[in-house]
């Protein structure tokens, strides 16, 4: 009989301008065994520079930078990696910076004054892919982006009607929908009478056929194509 093998610990990689917040994380991340902080950085451009060099699992990314901003910097990580992943750190007062993060490819979002394990959740669920961030807030952000938010933004209607989407089956359209709402692949296998292990499947042939980097993906796919109506 063979010990299975520890999991590998999260690769993260902070970047801020602010020494403090970044020593911060560290330091608890440092009594976590699944995060690892690989390295810091506490500009855009040497966020860029490390997240293309070592390829971590997620970067923390702050918004508010001198030089290059953590939109900016958002962009071109995500351009130039594939499986990198960034969790963008914000407020609830800065909708339009996450307006800007969405558009750059953010995967996930956490409120600096969210409550510390709470930002180490988010690190998690952000390298899973597994479930939105903070949902209530995130489905609000998703469907003001897709109305159009933001200067020279077209605007688009508040609610469309379904269409079929290209390319997915009766059953990946259901989940598309669900992912849409917010649901976990547990309670889409709830909802759907299905197997979590099924449920997990139709969303990872989702990613491939959408072209999806992660679930934020998948939601502004359904509020685009008319599958969930967007709330009030």
């Amino acid at each position: 009989m063979t010990d299975t093998p520890p999991a590998r610990a999260i690769r993260v990689l902070l970047v801020d301008d602010q020494p403090l917040v970044r020593s911060g994380l560290r330091v608890l991340m440092a009594d976590t065994a699944d995060l690892e902080v690989v390295g810091e950085a506490g500009t855009g451009c040497d966020g860029v520079r490390l997240a293309v060099e070592l390829r971590p699992d997620v970067v923390v990314m702050d918004i508010r930078m001198p030089g290059m901003d953590g939109i900016e910097a958002t962009g071109l990580i995500t351009a130039e990696t594939e499986a990198v992943k960034v969790l963008v750190l914000t407020t609830f007062d800065e909708d339009e910076h996450v307006y800007g993060a969405l558009r750059a490819g953010a995967s996930g979002f956490a409120v600096k004054d969210m409550a510390v394990e709470e930002i180490l959740a988010a690190i998690r669920v952000t390298a899973a892919g597994d479930a939105l961030i903070a949902p209530g807030v995130t489905r609000r952000l998703i469907a003001d982006f897709v109305r159009g938010p933001g200067p020279g933004a077209p605007a688009a209607p508040e609610a469309r009607a379904p269409r079929p989407v290209a390319g997915i089956t009766e059953r990946e359209r259901e989940v598309l929908t669900l992912v849409g709402r917010g649901r976990s692949n547990g309670e889409i296998a709830e909802e759907l009478f299905i197997s979590a292990a099924t449920a997990k499947s139709h969303v990872s042939r989702l990613f491939t056929k959408l072209g999806a980097r992660d679930r934020v993906q998948l939601v502004i796919t359904a509020y685009e194509m008319g599958l969930v109506a967007p709330p009030r």
